[in-house]
C-alpha cells in the first residue's frame, strides 16, 4: 500500500524520474534543477509531498504558498503533480492532492488552485473529480 510524506533532499533523483514523464517532451537538465529544488526545500513558501509504494516513489506535488490580495489571504498553488503512469488509477494523485490541502489549511489557506495541462481532457477530469472549479485561462511567456 503506498504512503504521502514530505520530500528531502535524497529524493531528488527519483523525483527527476517523475518529473521526466510529466515533461517527455521537454528538455530536461538536472544539473539546472537541482539549486532549484534545494532552495524550495529550504523555503517557508514551498512543500515538495511523495508518494511511496514498495519503496518506490510513484507520485509527487509540489505546492507552493503565497499572500494573494484576490484571495483576501494566503493561497496555495499545486505547480506540479504527477503519478508514475504504471501506478495510476490507485487513488495516488488523489491522495497527494488531499494530503497537501490538508498541508495548506494548516498554514491557513483559504484557497488552493492547480493547472492542468492544456488541451488535456484527462487532467480537466482529474482537477475536476478532485473538487477544483475551472476560473481562469493561463497565459505564460519565458523570460
Amino acid at each position: 500500500m503506498w504512503q504521502i510524506r514530505k520530500c528531502t533532499a535524497a529524493d531528488f533523483d527519483r523525483v527527476a524520474i517523475l518529473l521526466r514523464e510529466l515533461w517527455p517532451s521537454r528538455p530536461f537538465d538536472a544539473k539546472r534543477l537541482r539549486p532549484v529544488w534545494d532552495r524550495a526545500l529550504g523555503s517557508t513558501a514551498q512543500r515538495f509531498v511523495c508518494a511511496i509504494d514498495n519503496n518506490e516513489m510513484v507520485g509527487f506535488c509540489s505546492l507552493s504558498i503565497k499572500s494573494s490580495l484576490r484571495s483576501e489571504g494566503q493561497l496555495a498553488h499545486i505547480d506540479e503533480l504527477v503519478v508514475a503512469e504504471h501506478a495510476r488509477g490507485q487513488g495516488i494523485g488523489g491522495g497527494l492532492i488531499e494530503f497537501v490541502i490538508d498541508m495548506a489549511e494548516k498554514t491557513g489557506c483559504n484557497r488552493i488552485e492547480i493547472e492542468g495541462a492544456a488541451g488535456s481532457a484527462d487532467a480537466a477530469g482529474f482537477c475536476s473529480h478532485a473538487g477544483f472549479d475551472p476560473r481562469a485561462t493561463l497565459f505564460s511567456m519565458g523570460l
